[in-house]
């Protein structure tokens, strides 16, 4: 494929402005390839679901006929500044100035709140947080893209050990949470008239929702119903049901913590509410397991530029059902899905790719 072949761009991308003071991102690709130059483009902002949203811009496009073949790029720069203030600039995910004003470190604070609230409802050991950021971590070491491969961890780093494993915001601790980070990830999606006969996978069902922006709206409004977060349980079903499948034979799920990869565990179905615990527990996640989970590393392992996670995602996922995706390959697989979201889970996106 040319650029030439390329009819519209969409790219995800959540803090330009804020990190390199650049914004009117969807420029960027035709003033750096100047075969783009005269193709239209947009880009999408939805915090950590940004590179979703441009996905999901790139699907209207398509199905729509307007275009035959889309490029879909997102892309994040965060390396910038300190870690203090490039905290603060993702606080802009948030309610500014309405939510977490006592806490240092906005996003561990919120994720410590969803452990909070899981812990009442349910009760919660931190020791399976750990084990599922030891597990991410331990898959990452099989991706050549994956950008903690080369770190070095001892057995400590997964434990309570406050010097190996520091506290960062209530119960979440250093690895628990996945890095600011600079990198970038792109998807060519074409309708299916251009393929012709083809053979290839596709793009066969997704889920979109979005609520509103303070976590304890989200609790409040869930306070009698089985799932923490039923909104995001609803993408996820909206997506199983566009695709007409009941289960995948993997998922890619956003871990920007450990708890966001642990509710999303219930929130798949794989097991029944507050229980996520169990699938840690029995090995269900791993690699070879009865449903592998964020085999590429995911967020923790593989890396977190916030506008080309989505993207990202989609990419393993087309990889892990084209039996491409090397020394991570899920055996088999035909099917996969992947869970991005953005903020307190305020956007959430599913998508479901067969072979």
């Amino acid at each position: 494929m040319r650029p030439s072949d390329i009819g519209v761009i969409h790219v995800g991308n959540a803090f330009g402005q804020l990190f390199t003071g650049q914004g009117h991102l969807g420029a960027m690709p035709a003033t750096v390839e100047p075969e783009l130059w005269g193709v239209p483009a947009v880009r999408h902002e939805a915090a950590c679901a940004s590179g979703s949203m441009a996905v999901l811009g790139a699907m209207a496009d398509l199905e729509a006929g307007r275009y035959d073949v889309a490029l879909v790029l997102g892309a994040e720069i965060e390396k910038t500044v300190n870690g203090e203030l490039g905290a603060k600039y993702l606080d802009a995910a948030a309610w500014v100035g309405h939510e977490g004003q006592t806490a240092t470190f906005m996003w561990p604070h919120m994720f410590d709140l969803l452990a909070d609230e899981y812990d009442r409802r349910y009760g919660l050991d931190d020791k399976h947080l750990r084990a599922i950021a030891e597990l991410n971590v331990r898959n990452a070491k099989k991706n050549p893209n994956a950008q903690t491969r080369g770190w070095t961890f001892t057995p400590a780093s997964f434990t309570a050990d406050d010097t190996a494993n520091p506290l960062v915001e209530g119960r979440i601790r250093r690895t628990d949470c996945s890095a600011m980070t600079d990198g970038a990830a792109g998807v060519v999606l074409v309708c299916e008239r251009y393929l012709a006969n083809t053979p290839t996978a596709v793009l066969a069902g997704w889920g979109h929702r979005t609520v509103g922006l303070p976590l304890e709206q989200k609790l409040k409004r869930s306070a009698d119903e089985p799932y923490v977060l039923p909104h995001v349980r609803q993408t996820i079903v909206d997506a199983f049901t566009r695709a007409g499948v009941a289960e995948v034979d993997l998922i890619e799920t956003h871990d920007c913590f450990s708890m966001s990869e642990y509710a999303a565990i219930d929130h798949f179905g794989i097991t029944g509410p507050g229980d996520s615990w169990k699938a840690v527990e029995s090995g269900d996640l791993e690699v070879g397991g009865r449903i592998p989970v964020n085999p590429s590393g995911g967020l923790i392992g593989g890396g977190h530029p916030v506008g080309a996670t989505g993207v990202r995602m989609v990419l393993d996922a087309y990889k892990q059902v084209t039996g491409t995706a090397g020394d991570y390959q899920v055996g088999g697989a035909k099917t996969a899905a992947t869970l991005n979201i953005g903020g307190s889970t305020t956007t959430s996106a599913c998508f479901v790719v067969k072979a």
